[in-house]
Order: C-alpha cells, then structure tokens, then sequence
C-alpha cells in the first residue's frame, strides 16, 4: 500500500509526495475515528505511527501482486527511481488477515466499494484528509488528473 501526502513534495498528482504504509497493529480497528489511531511496520521493520501524517492530505493505495520480493529487494527497486517518500512492509489489504488500516477505511462511510467492500484489484485508492477521514475511495481504472481535482479541494 502507498500513501501519498499532498502537503510534502510538488511532483506525483499536483503536488503529492508517495509513501507506502503498511503492517498495523491496531488494537481494535473498529473502533478506530480516524488513520491516526493505527501504526505501520516501515521497509526496515521499524513501528512507525501514521499520526505522522496528521495535517496532511493523503492517498492510501494498494499495489498487491504487482511487488514481488522482499522488503530488502523493494526498498532496492525503489531507489532505482530515486524515490523519495517513505516505504512500508508489505501487508494483505481482504480477508482474516488484512491489515486493520484497511479494514477500517473500507467500512467508512465514504470508504464503501461499488459492489462490495472487498479490494478487487491492484491500485484502489482512498483520499484521506487533514482529520484522518477517508473522504473518497477512487477504483483501479480512476483516472489520476481526477483525484488532482479532488485533492485540491481538501489541501
């Protein structure tokens, strides 16, 4: 999963700045109010809290096949393109094992898929706000000058 804070660098999506989260540990996600209540494992396995990115604006996506390897070999790929955003360990985004972040933001009210809450497919993404909300999920084919769009309303 990626997360995109619009407030950091100019660049991807008219000003957003890419950020993988992943593995949480959150206690009971259900009763979670907002992103800032879950934590995430980074590439180097370290705990990291997305309270790190209160005040911003962000993108959640997920990636799912499309990261083969380890988190060694990621972060290694990753530099081949100069990346410059923060990367997280890999996590399962449907079933027993999903991670609780994503859990959480596909029963919010503005988090619901189209036909079901399940990710069906690489690169679904949700808009984040400077409260943590998720204020819109975009599907796979949603084209990203769309979500510029959305975004500048929130930043």
């Amino acid at each position: 999963m990626w997360l995109l804070k619009a407030t950091l660098v100019p660049g991807v999506l008219g000003g957003t700045v890419l950020a993988k989260a992943m593995c949480a540990q959150a206690v009971d996600w259900q009763s979670a109010t907002s992103i800032y209540q879950f934590t995430a494992k980074d590439i180097d396995g370290n705990e990291v809290s997305l309270e790190k990115y209160k005040g911003g604006v962000c993108i959640i996506t997920n990636f799912a096949g499309q990261e083969p390897g380890t988190d060694a070999q990621i972060k290694e790929f990753a530099k081949g393109f100069n990346a410059k955003f923060d990367l997280f360990s890999k996590i399962d985004v449907n079933g027993d094992n999903a991670h609780p972040l994503w859990s959480w933001m596909k029963v919010q009210p503005k988090g619901k898929g189209l036909m079901g809450n399940r990710i069906k497919w690489n690169y679904t993404k949700f808009l984040i706000n400077k409260e943590g909300q998720v204020v819109k999920r975009y599907g796979p084919p949603d084209n990203p000058n769309v979500m510029e769009k959305d975004l500048s309303q929130y930043l």
